[in-house]
C-alpha cells in the first residue's frame, strides 16, 4: 500500500468517528458506552459460570480457580488481538470481514457461518438453561419455558438495537450486581461467622479437603472445555462495532476490562464460594451460586440467586439473537449469502436474518422434549469448538494484520496488542491444546466430530456458490 493510500484509509477511519446515528453499514449507531461497557462485562457471565462451574468444580476441586485465572489470561490475548483490527477498521460482522481481507473469502465464508452457527447452538444452550432454572419454581416441561423464551426474546429483537443495548445493559446490571453481593456475603461471613455455614467457613477448604488438586492436574485440564464455554461471547463486543457510537474511544475501554472482571467475576467469586462452602458440597448439573445459599441456609438467597442465573441465560441467548442478524447480513453483502438478509427495517434490525435464526433456536424446544436432562450436555460441546473458530481466526488475521503494518503496507492500530505475536501464538498453541483435549474426553469428543462435516458442507456450498456467483470470492473493502 502506498502512502496515499494509507492515508486514504486513516482518513476513512476518522470519518468513523464523525458520522452520527447512521452506521456505516445502514445500520443505527443506537449503542452509547455505557451499553457497550456492560455488553462487555456481561457478556462472559453466562451459563458457563453460573451452571457450568458445578461440573467443574466436581472434577478438579479448588483447582478450577487456577483454570479460570489462566483461560482467562489467553482470553485477554485474544481479545487486545481481536481490538487491535477493530481500531484498523470498525466494522459490524468483524470475524468475517477480517478473515475475508487477511486470509482469503473463503476463509470469511467459513467463519461467518460458523459464527452464526455458533450463536444458533449456543442461544439453543441458553433457552435450555434458563428452561432447567424454571424447574426451581414451577413443575412444567423444560420444553414449554424454553419455547415461551424463545418467542418473548425474538419479539424484543425485532424492535431496534437501542432496546438490545438497553435489555443487555439491565440484564447485566442483574449479574454483576449479584455476583458482587454473593462476594460480599461470603466475605462477611469469613470474617463474622454468621449463617450456618459461619462456624466452618474457611479459606483452608481451598487446600485442606483433598489438596488444591484432589483428583490430580490431569483433570483439572480436562475441565478447560467448561472453562472456556464459560468465556464464549465475550467477542460480542466486536459484531457491535458497526452500531457503537464513537467506537475507537469505546471498544477499547470495554476491551480493557476484561482482566478485572475476569479476576473478579470469576476467580474472586470462586475463591469466596469454595472458602464457604466445601467443594465436595457440590454436584454436577446444580449451580453452585444457588447452593452455596442453600448450604448458608439462607433459601431466600438461593431463589434470587436462581432468578440471576435465569437472567443471565436469557441474557446470552438475547445477545445471540441479535449477532445471528448481523452476520447474516454481512454474508449476504458480500454475496456469501441470501440477498434477503441484507434488508434492514426502519429502525436498523436485520429482520429476515433475525427471523430465520430465531426459528433454528426452536430446534432447542425439541432437544428440552426429547432429552431433557441431557439437553445442555448434547450441545455445549459443540458450541465451543465453533466459537473458538472465531477466536483462532482473530488471532490469525491479527498475527497478518500486524505483519503488514511493520511493513508499511497498512496503517498501524490505535490499540496493538502488547507482546504480539507472541502473545496471540501462545493464546493459539492454548487454543490447541484445548482441542486436543477435548478429543480425549468421550463426551466432547462428539463435537469433534461433527466439525469436519460442517466443513465440508460449507467447502460443497462455497463450490456451488463460487461457480454461480464469482463475486462470492472477491474480497471488497466496506
Amino acid at each position: 500500500m502506498t502512502s496515499a493510500q494509507v492515508d486514504q484509509h486513516r482518513d476513512g477511519n476518522e470519518a468513523v468517528r464523525a458520522e452520527g446515528n447512521e452506521g456505516g453499514e445502514g445500520y443505527q449507531r443506537g449503542l452509547g458506552a455505557r451499553q457497550i461497557q456492560m455488553i462487555a462485562i456481561g457478556g462472559a457471565i453466562g451459563t458457563g459460570l453460573f451452571l457450568g462451574a458445578g461440573k467443574g468444580i466436581s472434577k478438579a476441586g479448588p483447582s478450577l480457580i487456577l483454570a479460570y485465572a489462566v483461560a482467562g489470561l489467553v482470553i485477554f490475548f485474544i481479545m487486545r488481538a481481536l481490538g487491535e483490527l477493530l481500531m484498523y477498521r470498525p466494522v459490524s460482522g468483524s470475524f468475517s470481514e477480517y478473515a475475508r481481507e487477511f486470509i482469503g473469502p473463503f476463509a470469511g465464508f467459513v467463519t461467518g457461518w460458523t459464527y452464526w452457527l455458533f450463536w444458533v447452538v449456543t442461544g439453543i444452550t441458553e433457552v435450555t438453561a434458563a428452561a432447567a432454572y424454571m424447574t426451581y419454581w414451577f413443575d412444567i416441561p423444560q420444553w414449554v419455558s424454553a419455547l415461551i423464551f424463545t418467542v418473548i426474546l425474538y419479539g424484543a429483537n425485532l424492535i431496534s438495537v437501542k432496546l438490545f443495548g438497553e435489555l443487555e445493559f439491565w440484564f447485566s446490571m442483574v449479574k454483576v450486581t449479584a455476583i458482587i453481593g454473593m462476594i460480599l456475603i461470603c466475605a462477611g461471613i469469613l470474617t463474622v461467622g454468621f449463617s450456618d455455614a459461619g462456624d466452618t467457613a474457611s479459606v483452608s477448604h481451598l487446600w485442606s479437603d483433598g489438596g488444591f488438586f484432589p483428583h490430580g492436574v490431569g483433570n483439572t485440564l480436562m475441565t478447560l472445555q467448561m472453562v472456556m464455554f464459560a468465556f464464549l461471547a465475550v467477542e460480542l463486543v466486536g459484531v457491535t462495532a458497526g452500531e457503537s457510537k464513537d467506537p475507537k474511544t469505546v471498544l477499547p475501554k470495554a476491551i480493557n476490562t476484561v482482566p478485572w472482571r475476569i479476576a473478579v467475576f470469576y476467580v474472586g467469586a470462586l475463591i469466596m464460594i469454595l472458602s464457604v462452602v466445601p467443594w465436595t458440597s457440590f454436584q454436577p448439573g446444580v449451580s453452585p451460586f444457588v447452593a452455596a445459599f442453600e448450604k448458608m441456609g439462607f433459601a431466600a438467597g438461593a431463589g434470587i440467586v436462581n432468578f440471576v442465573v435465569l437472567t443471565a441465560a436469557l441474557s446470552s441467548c438475547n445477545s445471540g439473537m441479535y449477532s445471528t442478524g448481523r452476520m447474516l447480513r454481512d454474508l449476504a453483502l458480500n454475496s456469501q449469502g441470501p440477498k434477503v438478509f441484507t434488508k434492514l427495517t426502519r429502525s436498523g434490525t436485520p429482520l429476515v436474518g433475525t427471523t430465520v435464526s430465531a426459528a433454528l433456536m426452536l430446534v432447542g424446544v425439541w432437544i428440552n422434549y426429547q432429552w431433557p436432562g441431557k439437553a445442555f450436555d448434547y450441545v455445549v460441546s459443540f458450541a465451543t469448538i465453533s466459537g473458538m473458530w472465531a477466536w483462532i481466526v482473530i488471532l490469525l488475521c491479527q498475527i497478518r494484520y500486524r505483519a503488514k503494518a511493520d511493513r508499511g503496507e497498512l496503517p498501524r492500530s490505535e490499540f496493538r496488542t502488547p507482546g504480539a505475536p507472541f502473545t496471540s501464538w501462545i493464546a493459539l498453541a492454548f487454543i490447541g491444546m484445548v482441542i486436543v483435549l477435548m478429543g480425549i474426553d468421550k463426551d466432547a469428543r462428539v463435537s469433534l466430530y461433527c466439525a469436519p462435516l460442517w466443513g465440508l458442507v460449507l467447502a460443497v456450498a462455497y463450490l456451488v456458490l463460487k461457480r454461480r456467483n464469482p463475486e462470492a470470492a472477491a474480497f471488497r473493502k466496506r
